[in-house]
């Protein structure tokens, strides 16, 4: 069952030119950056031989930790521009959660590994499973647990559960980082904000995850609630329809 995300009020024509405009920038930032992600790697690798002076691998390194956050940036600001834009097609089916939190957890190991987290999923290996997209589903869970890493302590842990009630699941997932104030909440769900002041925020980021989230969440039929307080973290829950 194919969905179409909410449609912006363009004429066909102003549709057309943005849709080519996306993919014109999706390919022309996407193409340099793989290769600068590609060829740091290899460097850092040392694939070919050593390098010489060790300044040589760290400096690969860096090259391809700050490729790696400027292409996830540039896919951010593009989900973003499609979803509101309702250029996005949605295949709502039956997913599974369990196969669906494995995806992306697994995508998100490099950025696990040094904060040295882990994750406690409640009814891991039995989890219900829901209507969705299954790209917009792995996108979304990406974005939730990408910002609950990012505000994590180092060595802390990731709670996610999951509850059926009247034909919908929710989803979960909660950190035990720095939390928000509640006020500030619906400023979080606005593209390029933050929890904290622009100026003295110690998380990296473009402030993009939680609004892409709230985005695919209305375009499958679903929604996000945030809910936290200060020094208590920050609790994420993401209501679908039950398969």
């Amino acid at each position: 069952m194919a969905t179409p995300a909410p449609r912006s009020r363009r004429d066909p024509v102003q549709e057309e030119a943005r849709r080519s405009f996306l993919r014109m920038v999706s390919h022309e930032l996407r193409t340099p950056l793989n290769s600068i992600l590609g060829f740091s790697e290899i460097l850092h690798s040392e694939l070919y031989g050593p390098l010489g002076a060790p300044q040589y691998k760290e400096y690969a390194g860096i090259i391809r930790t700050s490729g790696a956050r400027l292409l996830r940036l540039v896919n951010q600001v593009l989900e973003i521009a499609r979803l509101e834009g309702g250029a996005m097609d949605f295949d709502l089916r039956a997913e599974s959660l369990d196969h669906a939190l494995d995806d992306a957890i697994d995508s998100l190991a490099e950025d696990v590994a040094p904060r040295h987290l882990t994750f406690d999923i409640r009814r891991q290996g039995a989890l219900p499973a829901v209507v969705a997209d299954a790209r917009g589903l792995r996108n979304l869970l990406v974005n939730l647990l990408h910002n609950a890493i990012v505000f994590s302590p180092e060595g802390g842990v990731i709670e996610i559960w999951t509850r059926t009630t009247d034909a919908v699941v929710d989803i979960a997932i909660v950190d035990h980082g720095p939390g928000v104030d509640p006020l500030d909440i619906p400023r979080l769900l606005l593209p390029f904000e933050q929890g904290e002041n622009a100026l003295t925020r110690r998380s990296e980021g473009a402030g993009l995850g939680l609004p892409i989230v709230q985005l695919l969440c209305e375009a499958m039929g679903g929604q996000l609630k945030l809910s936290s307080a200060s020094g208590q973290g920050l609790t994420a829950i993401v209501r679908l329809p039950a398969a």
